[in-house]
Formats: structure tokens, C-alpha cells, sequence
């Protein structure tokens, strides 16, 4: 079973590099906007606010250091949050562009992806005729062929180079059952410790499906692989957020939302903001007679080096 905990860590991913502008006029795209909602959300009970940087010309996913460290210093002069910083990065990024961010800021937190995977975003060109900028139709089109690359070498220079070398540790994200044995295996070698923060993703085309038996599986393997030396968290994409993650706070794990994994904040309904969505689960986790962890709290569970020990 996963480690046993008294409360329920919200992580909020304020703006990944899935969707794009076209998609929403309340997706954050300029530092200022980023910082703004990030503040917002971790006001509404967020815990961890998991981040990537967006170019402010036109909100395509970029990897600069400069642009992260234009919101990153103003969170976290503004909230106690936990910063987490992306090494995904967005598609068609090198690793070293990937982690440039990451690198420069020494988090608390970084996400890692445990494999290479097919990471299809293409299926949503049928749902725009029109897109506000040309690269918005290349980026979903290239996801066709696309690999996200994420090898074995890849995971460990990030564990050593980041991991060792900063005192970053890691949301180990989980998009099918094969990545929970790869987490296994560097645990295994030594190479991660625990307490390990498994984030289980479902409804990635390329990934494990949303059903709630693919749930209710990747848990089962969790626990035989980490026993009590991790902490279990779910995300879903798009309209199967809620319910999942509803799923996972019942089951005693930890949820994440955000406008990185849906737009939504009801059936066909856009939510106007991240602080949205996080009052919404905050209020299903609170209603199920639980209580919201604390940044302090998840810093306790998580291990985790502290706001003082980060580089922005």
C-alpha cells in the first residue's frame, strides 16, 4: 500500500505545453499571466504548482531559463507554494533545451517522465477550423510523428545531474504500467529514494487509457512494486479529470488539475482560470470529510529541500 497520509496534496499545472491559444482565452501564455493565476490557485488551496514557460509573443512552449525566471521569483515572493519546473519541456525540444529551465532554478520539484512514448495531440486539429497562430496547427500535427523521448540514459543524467547535484526531487510521472517498472528498476539501483511522488496519468493518446480499471490496475502495481515508499497522485486529460482524480482522493492518493491536463471546469464549459479548478477538487477532497495539505505538509511527506534552497 501507498504511505499513509492524513492529507491530500493538490498539485495545479498551470499551462503545460499541450494546448494552445486558439483553445482558450483563459490559458495562461505570458509571464505575467502564469504568475498571476499561479498565485491565484495556491490562494485557492493548491499545494504544488507544477510549471513550463510559454514565448509571450505568441504562447508557443519555449524552454528559456530568462522567461521562467520572469515568474518564477515573483510565485515565490507571492505564495508558499512548492515550485515544480517541467523537464518534458514541450514536443520537438531537445533534452539539454528541455531541462534548461530546471537547471537555472534548482526547484524543490521537477516532473520526470519514466519513458519514451507516442504523445498524440493531433486529434485535436478536428476540433478547430481556424487557429489565432500558424504554429499552433504544426505543433499538434507533428505529435503524428512524434516520439517523446525519455531513455533510460536520459532518466539517469536527469537524476544525477539535477537530481544529486541540485537536491531537486521529482513527480516520477507514470503514463502506463511499463513506466512504474522503470521507476522500480532505478529504485532498484539505488538511483531514486524514497519517499517517491508516483503521479499515475491516464488519457494520453500514446499512454494508458481512462478507464477506471486501468486506475485501480496501476495502483495494484504501485503497491506491489513501492510498497509504503511512495506517495500515490492522479492526473486525467481532458473531461476525465475530475472523476479520476475524485477517484484517487477516495482511494487516499493525491490529485492534480490545471489547465495542462483540461480546459475545463464542467461539460462544455471552459474554466476562467487554475484557482478555478483547484477550488472545485478542494471542495470535492474537503466534502469527502478530508483535508487539503499545506506546502509545509507536502514538504514534510516529500522530502523536499525547501523555498530557501532553490535558485530563483
Amino acid at each position: 500500500m501507498a504511505a499513509k497520509q492524513k492529507k491530500v496534496i493538490i498539485t495545479c499545472a498551470a499551462t503545460g505545453s499541450i494546448h494552445t491559444p486558439t483553445m482558450s482565452p483563459h490559458l495562461p501564455l505570458t509571464p505575467s499571466e502564469i504568475a498571476e493565476q499561479s498565485i491565484e490557485a495556491a490562494e485557492a488551496g493548491a499545494t504544488i504548482i507544477h510549471l513550463h514557460a510559454r514565448n509571450p509573443e505568441d504562447g508557443s512552449p519555449t524552454p528559456s531559463p530568462d522567461v521562467f525566471m520572469e515568474f518564477l521569483p515573483r510565485i515565490k515572493q507571492s505564495c508558499n507554494a512548492v515550485v515544480n519546473v517541467t523537464t518534458g519541456g514541450g514536443h520537438g525540444m531537445t533534452l539539454e533545451e528541455r531541462l534548461a529551465g530546471a537547471m537555472r532554478t534548482k526547484p524543490e520539484m521537477c516532473s520526470l517522465n519514466m519513458g519514451s512514448m507516442n504523445f498524440g495531440l493531433y486529434p485535436m486539429l478536428d476540433r478547430y477550423p481556424e487557429f489565432k497562430y500558424e504554429w499552433e496547427r504544426k505543433h499538434l500535427e507533428n505529435s503524428r510523428d512524434f516520439i517523446f523521448r525519455n531513455t533510460f540514459k536520459d532518466i539517469e543524467y536527469i537524476l544525477r545531474d539535477l537530481g544529486e547535484a541540485h537536491g531537486t526531487r521529482f513527480e516520477f510521472e507514470c503514463y502506463d504500467v511499463g513506466h512504474l517498472y522503470n521507476l522500480a528498476h532505478f529504485l532498484d539501483r539505488g538511483l531514486v529514494k524514497p519517499p517517491l511522488f508516483v503521479q499515475t496519468i491516464f488519457g494520453i493518446l500514446g499512454g494508458i487509457g481512462a478507464d477506471q480499471e486501468n486506475l485501480m490496475h496501476m495502483k495494484r502495481i504501485a503497491d506491489k512494486l513501492f510498497g509504503e515508499d511512495y506517495y500515490w497522485s492522479v492526473l486525467a486529460a481532458g473531461r476525465h479529470q475530475l472523476g479520476f482524480v475524485t477517484m484517487s482522493a477516495i482511494m487516499g492518493g493525491n490529485v492534480r488539475v490545471g489547465l495542462e491536463d483540461s480546459l475545463y471546469a464542467g461539460k462544455g464549459r471552459l474554466a476562467k482560470s487554475n484557482a478555478e479548478q483547484v477550488r472545485i477538487v478542494r471542495s470535492i477532497i474537503e466534502n469527502l470529510s478530508l483535508e487539503v495539505a499545506n506546502p509545509d505538509d507536502a514538504r514534510e511527506m516529500l522530502a523536499l529541500k525547501g523555498g530557501d534552497a532553490v535558485g530563483f
